[in-house]
């Protein structure tokens, strides 16, 4: 792709960087926003730049946060005994906006997958053991997406759970296999978060 100057050719492949976004996609995405007074521009920069300066994990949960604890977390009238375990923080965007559930959450940062040298070492399993140890979770629901590395992490952790006193359930599989929750409409994963089963009963039917 031939571009006028190197100022627009760098900011077309940061563009091309995003998810989802071609070159010509971000071609266009460069015009429009020279076009734009330049205040308008200046907000955006300065709107990612704070973004990324500003945001981290939670210190319990992995979630991102401006603090130490998330907005989920830090909230006391949650169900704190309730743990819903999942793949990114993005699932918890999901899982909040179908206003059925009244846990707090465990994000994994990702699912165990060898073909990318993803093992359980990679991933937030062992905070999640130490949550278990130190405080009073009576249930902790599996709501990874429905994979074959979705399955093969619920299976490593519901194997793992076995050595404490809880609870351990799947959401119900209203979710077609291989579909991600967060993208999946807020009605259906809404009614899988409240019709969860025990994983027990899943590996029966298997």
């Amino acid at each position: 792709m031939i571009l006028p100057t190197p100022a627009i050719e760098a900011a077309v492949n940061e563009l091309s960087k995003l998810p989802g976004i071609g070159k010509k996609t971000a071609l266009r995405m460069a015009i429009y926003l020279l076009k734009q007074p330049a205040d308008r521009t200046e907000k955006l920069a300065t709107s990612l730049q704070t973004m990324y300066a500003n945001t981290k994990p939670c210190a319990t949960c992995f979630n991102v946060s401006e603090s130490d604890l998330c907005t989920v977390c830090s909230q006391p009238n949650r169900l704190h005994q309730i743990v819903c375990v999942v793949e990114h923080f993005q699932d918890i965007i999901a899982i909040e906006n179908t206003r059925q559930y009244r846990g707090v959450y465990h994000v994994l940062g990702g699912i165990i997958s060898p073909v990318d040298g993803i093992g359980p070492d990679q991933l937030n399993i062992q905070a999640l053991l130490q949550r278990l140890q130190n405080q009073n979770i009576e249930e902790v629901i599996l709501a990874l997406n429905s994979s074959i590395e979705g399955e093969t992490t619920m299976f490593y952790l519901h194997k793992k759970l076995e050595n404490f006193k809880v609870k351990t359930s799947i959401i119900s599989r209203g979710i077609a296999f291989g579909s991600e929750l967060e993208f999946t409409d807020e009605l259906t994963l809404g009614r899988s978060i409240l019709n969860r089963v025990m994983f027990e009963s899943q590996l029966n039917h298997r």
